[in-house]
């Protein structure tokens, strides 16, 4: 049987409100009410939109603010099924819970914590009865496991809004351990626990990882099958994360750790573009190169085993980190000082041995490391072969490694996997597809491709769901585990399909492998669906980057409409439409006599 699958999704509408009140929860949170026509169901430019909806306790909507004061300028442009992340200089965005929604009264609450800094405090700290707000959201809502014995919930100041609603709502029967730093008691809430609830809380300054480490704990073990919730600084969760995971051995399926707000002051080793403190993207930072060096480094702290083995057993001397890992004496201490110099590791107090650095601390997160160790990682180490590529009209990746991207893919379902999970956020943009009126016939689907689980799960969230079958050749068999239902392999024997869709097929092929796919869903099907990125996301740090990334995989720039559409016509296709799913991603429909 499928495990139940971790979110929900939701439409993604754009909804302006106005201030309806205002007032002081404590004196570090402030609440503003908004109301207004748009959260019920409503027309703009000629398009219906469903009512808002939040239904999970820790939903979260992206305010929509500007640097200029110039809100509408900064404002995404609403596609019927969709955002798209128009370029807007001074545009800035900020994600907060619903801490309570009232459609009968057409009211949402939000908090703000007041702590002296910051445009989304400021909008609330000047906010007034009439003034406007935009926002865009939820995207999704998350699910959580049906039978549990126990849930824990763990934030900081920043998570009250979620779980001041998860305790007035209950999403789930059953009793809520509660811990909640905040900075000083001023800032305690009244929240409304049922016998069997406990609640704990801890003075603690913001984003204090030790302090929270140690609240949690001191914790005792509830008996029985329990789920853990956190939200706090994005850094000071990383050893919440492993030590629920690796002490505590609470598997992936019940755990939901997230990153509320992230600290800026230190950041891992990178050579990348930023995002600056009011979170606009930027792209690479004008002025000197960067050095490959910090990178190169922190990727090899990490292949090595030093950042687990730091945070494992800190103390460590030099000598016994080189034994620990098997790696001569003058090879680390030819790697340490850079260590040191990074930020990756510093030195104990009084000579008790190496501990994680700040950077470091980051690396301990799954998502950090991928761009050092995973897929991306490689594709950048291919770039070292840029110049002979751009001369010999071939991919970086074929000069690095003697093959294409799809041959290395092809069969190795570790680095296939990576694909998939570069593809979760596709299922956020898929509505605009599901609601397409050619599902009403569709009794047999074909998927391939690594956003494949992208589209049953939205096929799930539309109640579109038929009967599955998946291309043999692109997905192996684990990748759409955890999705339900689980699709079948399929028999090539047994006819064609009403419909395939290849979900972000393209991406890792060249244009040659490309229209053979292409050719091969010709035997297949009558319609095909293209899933592709056409264009960079207006809301990614690194847009200007996407080209060259395209290029270093396949061999060409990232493909717009027009080369889908022309490799379409090329293997015998004929483009009916297209429909934009926003986030510069498109659905390319195709049709053959």
């Amino acid at each position: 049987m499928a495990a139940q699958r971790a979110y929900t999704t939701h439409p993604l509408v754009l909804r302006r409100v106005t201030v309806r009140r205002v007032h002081e929860v404590t004196p570090r949170m402030r609440r503003v009410v908004l109301g207004g026509e748009e959260l019920a169901a409503f027309t703009r430019d000629g398009t219906l939109h469903p009512a808002f909806a939040a239904p999970g306790f820790d939903d979260h909507v992206k305010v929509i603010l500007a640097a200029d004061g110039d809100v509408h300028a900064a404002l995404p442009a609403q596609l019927p099924h969709g955002i798209e992340w128009t370029p807007a200089e001074h545009r800035l965005t900020r994600d907060y819970t619903p801490r309570r929604v009232n459609l009968q009264e057409g009211e949402l609450h939000l908090d703000f914590v007041v702590h002296g800094e910051g445009p989304a405090e400021a909008w609330a700290t000047s906010a007034r009865e009439g003034d406007e707000l935009w926002f865009v959201g939820p995207k999704s809502s998350l699910r959580l496991p049906k039978e549990l014995d126990w849930i824990l919930l763990i934030g900081d100041e920043t998570a009250l809004p979620a779980i001041g609603r998860f305790l007035d709502e209950r999403p789930l029967d059953a009793p809520a351990h509660v811990l909640v730093t905040v900075s000083d008691d001023s800032a305690r809430q009244e929240l409304a626990l049922r016998e069997g609830d406990t609640i704990t809380w801890a003075v603690a300054e913001p984003g204090d990882a030790a302090a929270l480490d140690a609240a949690v704990r001191a914790l005792p073990a509830p008996a029985g099958r329990g789920f853990a919730w956190a939200a706090a600084e994005s850094r000071a969760l990383l050893p919440v994360r492993r030590y629920l995971q690796r002490e505590r051995k609470l598997p992936k399926d019940r755990l939901n750790i997230t990153g509320y707000w992230h600290r800026e002051e230190v950041a891992a080793p990178e050579a990348k573009g930023t995002a600056d403190a009011g979170g606009a993207p930027q792209g690479p930072a004008a002025g000197p190169i960067p050095s490959p060096l910090p990178w190169l480094v922190a990727r090899a702290a990490l292949l090595l085993g030093v950042v687990d083995a730091v945070a494992d057993a800190p103390g460590l001397s030099a000598g016994a980190l080189a034994t620990r890992l098997g790696v001569p004496g003058p090879g680390i201490d030819v790697l340490l000082p850079l260590l040191r110099a990074y930020g990756v590791v510093v030195d104990g107090e009084a000579g008790s041995g190496l501990r994680l650095g700040p950077a470091g601390e980051e690396l301990l997160d799954d998502h950090e490391r991928e761009e050092y160790t995973g897929h991306e990682a490689e594709l950048l180490l291919a770039l070292t072969h840029l110049a002979p590529a751009l001369q010999g009209g071939t991919s970086p990746w074929r000069l690095a490694s003697g093959a294409t991207l799809l041959d290395a893919v092809t069969g190795d379902a570790g680095r296939y996997g990576e694909l998939v999970e570069e593809c979760e956020q596709l299922v956020f943009l898929l509505n605009g597809l599901t609601a397409d009126p050619l599902w009403e016939d569709v009794g047999t689907c074909l998927l391939t491709g690594p956003g494949s689980a992208s589209v049953v799960a939205a096929l799930d969230d539309a109640g579109r769901l038929p009967r599955l079958r998946v291309a043999e050749d692109a997905t192996p068999a684990t990748v759409l585990r955890g999705h339900v239902p689980t699709p079948e392999r399929v028999d090539w024997t047994a006819g064609p399909a009403d419909v395939a869709v290849a979900a972000k097929a393209l991406a890792y092929r060249t244009d040659q492998e490309a229209a053979l796919l292409l050719t091969r869903l010709a035997d297949w099907t009558r319609t095909a669906i293209l899933v592709e990125s056409s264009r960079p996301d207006g809301l990614s740090p690194h847009a200007a980057e996407a080209a060259l990334h395209a290029y270093a995989a396949t061999g060409g720039p990232l493909r717009d409409s027009a080369a889908i559409a022309a490799l379409a016509r090329r293997s015998g296709w004929d483009v009916e439409r297209t429909i934009a799913l926003g986030w510069g991603t498109e659905a390319t429909v195709l049709r053959r006599g």
